[in-house]
C-alpha cells in the first residue's frame, strides 16, 4: 500500500520535532537492512534524508549527485556498498550519532 501525503507530512513534521524520534527512525533503517529488508531499509534512509539534510546537501557534502543519491535510494535502486556506507556514516556524523553492531542469538532458528 503506498503511503499517503499526508502520512509523509506527517513523518517529516516528526522529525523535524523529536530528535528521539528522528534518531529512532535512521536506527530502524540499518536494522532492516542488516536483517535483510534492504527495500524498507531504503525506504526509510531516503525518508529519513528528506525530513533532515536532504539529498541536494548530502550529495555536495559527500561529492554526490543530488539525483544519483534519489535513484540510490528510490524504489528500484541498488547502491553499491561503498556509496551506502560512506552515506551511514555521513548521517550518523549529521545526527551526532555512532550506532554499533550487537550479535544476539536467534533463538527462533532451529
Amino acid at each position: 500500500m503506498a503511503l499517503t501525503r499526508d502520512f509523509k507530512q506527517t513523518v517529516l513534521a516528526r522529525v523535524q520535532a523529536d530528535p528521539g524520534f528522528r534518531d529512532a527512525l535512521l536506527k530502524e533503517a540499518i536494522e532492516a537492512m542488516l536483517s535483510g529488508d534492504v527495500d524498507s531499509g531504503r525506504a526509510i534512509l531516503r525518508d529519513y534524508i528528506k525530513a533532515t539534510v536532504g539529498f541536494e546537501r548530502l550529495g555536495a557534502e559527500i561529492g554526490s549527485s543530488p539525483k544519483s543519491l534519489i535513484r540510490m535510494f528510490g524504489p528500484s535502486g541498488n547502491p553499491q556498498a561503498r556509496n551506502l556506507f560512506n552515506v551511514i556514516g555521513h548521517l550518523q556524523r549529521h545526527a551526532g550519532l555512532t550506532l554499533h553492531v550487537t550479535a544476539q542469538p536467534d533463538h527462533s532458528a532451529g
